[in-house]
């Protein structure tokens, strides 16, 4: 019989969470942007090695609790893919700007804890990174690491601030700055991760794939992933296969 779908919660004592923003691996509803020059399933493939790296780089920190936030109709699958040691929570409403607020209600309200928000595609972020954006929350109330695109792969809070998410474009050029000014309003104080940059396109498997092509294990199911991709797209454009 299949459960329910519901939060699927594991105790956890540490007070740093780590909270992976993602969606269950299907066609279609995953990394639709790559859709163009990849098939949906090919897309959905790349999904899980980037969601399976996410995990392993979560796991790979010390003392933090590791959690997943996704819609509802995700839980179950999600659950059974990351593993008996991962929380799975059912955000409440639809989108990422009602996500990112279902992670600060759920895990920091009535509990504070410094708890950041990750994206599922940025598995190639050095561990350095994440550890500093823990460190940075402790002396700010808000830490956000922007990407080059104008939006940003993470976001940590030590409280819940339903009004951070206002109006959130999350996924557009603007994201960054409309988080940044709902803060601000907010009286908040903010820090600062590295820049980086996220899998949005094309372009960013090509530089990606440059990334991982000396360190793969980096990333090892994604490595693996893009380096058949490049395998193929090289004999497409000889003219002897295709995507």
């Amino acid at each position: 019989m299949e459960p329910s779908n519901e939060t699927v919660v594991r105790s956890s004592d540490s007070d740093r969470v780590l909270v992976i923003m993602a969606k269950a691996p299907r066609p279609g509803a995953v990394k639709t942007r790559l859709t163009p020059s990849l098939s949906p399933e090919a897309v959905t493939v790349f999904y899980r090695c980037l969601l399976d790296d996410t995990l392993a780089l979560a796991r790979s920190l010390g003392d933090v609790e590791v959690a997943i936030m996704c819609p509802e109709s995700d839980v179950n699958e999600l659950a059974r893919l990351a593993g008996e040691d991962v929380s799975v929570v059912a955000q409440q409403g639809e989108g990422l700007a009602a996500g990112l607020t279902s992670v600060f209600a759920h895990f920091a309200e009535g509990h504070p804890r410094r708890t950041i928000a990750f994206n599922s595609d940025s598995p190639h972020l050095p561990r350095s990174v994440l550890e500093g954006a823990f460190t940075t929350l402790a002396a700010h109330d808000v830490v956000v690491g922007p990407t080059d695109d104008g939006g940003y792969y993470l976001v940590g809070a030590k409280a819940s601030y339903p009004a951070l998410f206002a109006r959130d474009g999350m996924g557009t050029s603007s994201a960054l700055n409309r988080l940044l000014s709902n803060a601000r309003a907010l009286e908040l104080s903010i820090g600062f991760s590295d820049p980086f940059y996220d899998i949005d396109v094309a372009d960013d498997l090509t530089r990606l794939a440059a990334e991982l092509r000396p360190a793969p294990m980096r990333a090892p199911r994604t490595a693996q992933w893009l380096k058949e991709w490049e395998l193929v797209a090289a004999q497409s454009r000889a003219g002897t296969g295709g995507l």
